[in-house]
């Protein structure tokens, strides 16, 4: 009996190891240790399945869509349920996940997608997913019902944010682009701990095209001291306070953290944007070490 215990006992942390062995050498006490020692068995199993993460670097698995809704003309918010309402998705700060479906002729498609969620929710993540009338993937997500599943997989990516390891920290995003960036600077700004200045430069087409603006918006006025939005419209209303046209090299220069190992430029957006943004960013003095595209 005492060695049945005792592997049972090894699952425990040590602490508890103690005041158990402690009781079981006491005759008097050995009814009340083995119940014990079972209940806490049992929250202690369950406590450490709750920690095991969703996501599998090497095997996709499925996510269950149980809200969606349109957030603007052409963008969905979509909101997929874990395994179990406690479980955390598992995906590092700065990381992406890769989604797989099947379009109209049975081919696979992979997209890949950062959350907006941070990875303290548990028991779903949230998505921001623009619908391109192109976009194989797009078109899948926005005919997904609730109900229905997609597959995923991850994490990936060659980023992992660490709280406070860069001075300062620039953004460039183009359209959903601005996800990646949401996620790192969410973090940093949830983080009492972690001075990191963040400068973000969002690029747009339409002011209807602004994603995540009230959320970016409110984040900016509750932290004024340490984020700085600029919004880019390529084409901007009459009464416009942004910035207008392209972004351009000026922009940069006067908004994002000069070049230096103490600054990060990150970069996300659509190929033709990103290639323009890196071409200004080489021509303003920034390393490739003081750059990284999502």
């Amino acid at each position: 009996m005492q060695h049945v215990l005792s592997e049972y006992i090894e699952l425990l942390p040590p602490s508890i190891q103690e005041v158990l062995e402690v009781l079981l050498r006491n005759p008097l006490y050995v009814s009340y240790a083995t119940t014990l020692l079972s209940a806490l068995t049992i929250g202690y199993i369950l406590w450490q399945v709750r920690q095991i993460p969703f996501l599998d670097p090497k095997e996709f698995k499925p996510l269950k869509l149980v809200k969606k809704e349109y957030v603007n003309h052409n963008t969905l918010w979509m909101r997929f349920a874990l395994s179990t309402k406690h479980q955390r998705l598992g995906l590092p700060i700065g990381q992406h996940m890769t989604f797989l479906a099947k379009d109209e002729n049975g081919k696979d498609v992979y997209r890949s997608y950062t959350p907006v969620s941070d990875d303290q929710q548990r028991g779903s993540v949230d998505f921001v997913i623009k619908v391109y009338p192109q976009g194989k993937m797009s078109q899948v997500l926005n005919s997904l019902q609730v109900g229905q599943y997609i597959k995923v997989k991850g994490p990936k990516g060659r980023l992992e944010y660490k709280p406070n390891m860069k001075r300062h920290i620039g953004m460039l995003a183009g359209g959903t682009g601005v996800t990646p960036m949401y996620q790192v600077l969410n973090a940093i700004l949830k983080n009492p701990a972690d001075k990191t200045q963040v400068s973000l430069i969002f690029g747009n087409i339409a002011e209807e095209d602004i994603l995540l603006r009230k959320e970016l918006d409110s984040l900016a006025q509750a932290h004024p001291h340490q984020l700085k939005v600029l919004y880019v419209l390529d084409k901007p209303p009459k009464d416009w306070k942004g910035g207008a046209g392209y972004i351009t090299p000026d922009m940069i220069k006067s908004n994002l953290p000069a070049p230096g190992p103490d600054s990060l430029v990150l970069r996300c957006g659509p190929p033709p944007m990103v290639d323009a943004m890196k071409k200004h960013l080489d021509s303003l003095g920034y390393s490739a070490d003081m750059q990284f595209q999502f």
